[in-house]
């Protein structure tokens, strides 16, 4: 006997549905019909970043992750363009993410578990009323219930949604001369461009890509994702260190998400960024290589000297790190509190900078041991 499949979202169906449509067959029609010049393609981009940056820089990062805290006004404009973005409320938004963080790859809880296709994952879960009980338990999110922004948006999601969404491209579209052109390239090809790279997180990024940092789930890091969802991509590292405010940790790395929060922390519109110790992103990083030749050396024959030394340089490298780290706060905080006896000791500083430099030789070391599994 087959199981009965939950009943369809029609109202979903036929929005997903329609402005695909119309996004992918009537805008390059009008495009060669009648054309769109560079000012309606710079307010697309706008948009769309706009719609992007709110989802990222505000419905994850600031209130479903609180990896940094904003003022009000900061809050209210991505509240705004979260409503713009349709994709639902702050408080439901987040709600539904704090479960798949807390529950992960379980099929039976995560809203949109990767392990149930790419399809299902990137779109599917709302098409249908899997989970309708999210739409009124929202246990998980009683800290926001205290933001009178969120509630506000919550409140008015469904007016807020369609102002912002036929508002503002028409209001271009009044001042530009084509109000047309602008419903269709501002209103449904930003809205399908929004839609469906944010859903990529959900899909593709757990799909797609490396695991630098855990394999205890599916999620991976892939820096082209990193471009088109600005900075959302790594995804891998994400998942481990959910409470960071960037997730692309190293300076070459796309993230203008977490560009755009420490500007606005220079600002003074946010504070508190929350990042993870250096030392525990580094020894993530080397367990899970160390895993991976395991895995590999496990499956040959004769591998157990090579990795008995793999090993051996693994449990040499955490020690260095830990030790080099707790040098290094001693240092800061010697410092900050201006401890000049202890931070102008000689013999400190010197036994700070052998620990440092022991540090980088067994980096090296494990480097090159390492780099024909890399």
């Amino acid at each position: 006997m087959s199981e009965t499949k939950p009943p369809i979202i029609w109202l979903n169906v036929m929005i997903f549905t329609l402005t695909f449509l119309v996004a992918a067959i009537g805008a390059p029609v009008y495009a060669y019909l009648v054309g769109f010049d560079w000012q309606q393609g710079l307010m697309l981009l706008a948009a769309f970043t706009y719609c992007g940056m709110s989802i990222t820089a505000g419905y994850h990062r600031l209130w479903s992750h609180k990896a940094y805290e904003a003022n009000a006004v900061v809050r209210f404009i991505f509240a705004i363009g979260g409503a713009f973005a349709l994709q639902n409320s702050i408080l439901h938004w987040s709600s539904d993410h704090r479960i798949h963080h807390r529950h992960v790859d379980n099929n039976d809880v995560d809203p949109y578990s990767a392990k149930r296709g790419f399809f299902y994952s990137h779109i599917g879960w709302m098409l249908r009323e899997y989970q309708s009980h999210r739409y009124t338990d929202y246990s998980n999110c009683r800290d926001l219930q205290k933001d009178k922004i969120v509630m506000w948006q919550h409140k008015y999601y469904v007016p807020l949604a369609i102002v912002t969404n036929f508002g503002i491209p028409l209001l271009f579209g009044l001042w530009h001369g084509d109000v047309w052109g602008a419903l269709l390239l501002v209103g449904v090809v930003r809205l399908v461009l929004s839609h469906h790279t944010t859903f990529f997180i959900n899909s593709l990024a757990h799909i797609w890509g490396e695991q630098p940092y855990t394999d205890k789930n599916t999620a991976r890091d892939n820096g082209f994702l990193a471009f088109l969802t600005f900075g959302e991509g790594y995804h891998n590292y994400h998942h481990i260190f959910e409470n960071d405010y960037r997730n692309g940790i190293r300076w070459w790395q796309f993230d203008p998400t977490k560009w755009l929060i420490r500007t606005c922390a220079w600002l003074g519109l946010a504070s508190n960024l929350r990042t993870c110790p250096e030392d525990k992103i580094e020894k993530a990083k080397a367990t899970m290589m160390l895993k991976r030749i395991q895995n590999r050396l496990n499956q040959g024959p004769d591998q157990s000297a090579m990795l008995h030394r793999v090993e051996a340089e693994y449990e040499v490298l955490i020690q260095k790190i830990s030790e080099y780290y707790a040098t290094k706060k001693q240092m800061l905080e010697a410092r900050k509190k201006e401890l000049r006896e202890q931070y102008e000791n000689l013999e400190f500083v010197q036994h700070y900078q052998e620990v440092k430099a022991k540090l980088e030789q067994q980096r090296r070391s494990w480097k090159l041991l390492t780099s024909q599994y890399a």
